[in-house]
């Protein structure tokens, strides 16, 4: 008789982890107050709040809200003044918008691998990679964990490169006591439904340089100046501006964070301690310079060899059977998705940059082995459970373990 769920078994875990997103009378409350208002867009005082707010939360002078991460990281590649001709080096082990807001500035995404301990970018690949045409980094703090940014910092100086860090999963993440997006030139963040602070969409830009925030507020807005009149133009700009709406539920959110941060901390050290000590499951490094970890994701590394060569595909649709939202993760690296064949002319092909790219032959070790071996998250939400839910979460994985013969025929596309 089968044990397993995935084959007809009873599940370990029946009932929800904690529903997502959170919110209360006081995301009501605000939105009645922007509604009141009379200003639902330009003009109101919502928007000029969280961007004061949040930026002083990430440690940075200032901040620029706007309508999602992706367009904060394109915004801050425009006022790096990154373009056509240009290179700036990415992990392949993102989501998609970080490269799309590179091809969107006309410039050229140079992949660098991973590490295989952390799964974010390897400081030495980077440098592996840089040329002469090289303008600017775009470290990635995946699930919340901060990039080696003492290394990207030393590299970005001895070449003389930006940084634009990628913060979109990592509110309130710290690198050595410092809040991330606000170390590199500038940092893109995003409010995205399943972000661990939400107004369904939206997103931030940070920095501590002046004139690059004056540049990053003009672009996003039309062009205009912070300080200048309405109709008065000085950078070819676009509506990129963040609604009252979203800024009124976002000051809210913002208020639970820190909460929520420590609850997600102690139950992902606790999954730490846990899987540890089953063979075959690794958790990502642990590295006393994170001193803060956001834990949008809980990522850890699955050895199929000591799982009778099951699947980390298999495994995960059997922990999913057993009541456990475990995802795959990414199922491929970014320079092996099809987006990349509609950029079959600029920027991947254009006059300016002088040569053709071709991503066909590319195979970064690292992140092959993340993606389609090993690589296994649990969103953040799970996190915010009980310690007994924690539990539930072991169980299912011993319990899938201990009859894995059972899915020695499973084939999962």
């Amino acid at each position: 008789m089968a044990k397993l769920a995935l084959n007809g078994g009873r599940p370990v875990r029946e009932k929800p982890f904690p529903r997502w997103p959170i919110y209360d009378d006081r995301e009501l409350k605000a939105l009645t107050n922007v509604l009141e208002s009379g200003l639902w867009g330009i003009g109101g005082r919502f928007k000029k709040e969280f961007e004061e707010k949040f930026a002083a939360y990430q440690h940075a002078k200032y901040g620029v809200a706007v309508t999602s991460g992706t367009a904060a990281l394109e915004i801050s590649l425009r006022a790096l003044g990154v373009g056509c001709g240009d290179e700036v080096v990415v992990t392949p082990y993102t989501f998609m918008a970080t490269v799309m807001a590179i091809l969107h500035v006309n410039a050229i995404p140079v992949f660098a691998d991973i590490d295989p301990e952390t799964y974010t970018i390897d400081p030495r690949s980077i440098e592996s990679v840089i040329s002469e045409r090289t303008k600017a980094i775009i470290p990635v703090h995946i699930g919340g964990r901060p990039a080696d940014m003492d290394s990207i910092t030393s590299i970005a100086k001895r070449y003389d490169l930006y940084i634009v860090e990628d913060a979109c999963q990592a509110w309130g993440s710290e690198w050595r006591g410092r809040r991330v997006g606000a170390i590199g030139d500038m940092g893109a963040f995003s409010f995205q439904s399943s972000k661990n602070i939400t107004s369904g969409e939206g997103g931030m830009i940070v920095t501590n340089d002046e004139d690059l925030y004056i540049k990053a507020w003009s672009l996003h807005n039309c062009g205009r100046l912070p300080y200048g009149e309405h109709y008065e133009h000085y950078m070819p700009g676009w509506n990129y501006r963040m609604t009252e709406f979203q800024a009124a539920i976002l000051l809210i959110q913002l208020e639970r964070l820190d909460e929520h941060t420590r609850r997600r901390m102690d139950n992902a050290y606790y999954l730490d301690s846990k899987l540890s000590k089953i063979d075959g499951l690794k958790p990502l490094k642990k590295d006393d310079r994170i001193t803060r970890n956001a834990y949008h994701l809980y990522i850890f590394r699955y050895d199929p060899e000591a799982f009778d060569g099951v699947s980390k595909n298999v495994f995960a649709k059997a922990l999913q059977a057993e009541g456990i939202p475990l995802s795959i993760g990414y199922s491929k690296p970014l320079y092996r998705e099809e987006y990349l064949r509609y950029f079959d002319r600029c920027p991947l092909s254009c006059p300016y940059y002088g040569k053709p790219v071709d991503y066909s032959n590319l195979n970064l070790p690292a992140v092959e082995r993340a993606c389609y071996l090993e690589g296994l998250w649990l969103p953040q939400y799970v996190l915010l459970g009980s310690r007994e839910d924690m539990d539930d979460i072991i169980a299912a994985i011993e319990k899938v373990r201990e009859n894995i013969d059972e899915l020695a025929s499973v084939k999962v596309s």
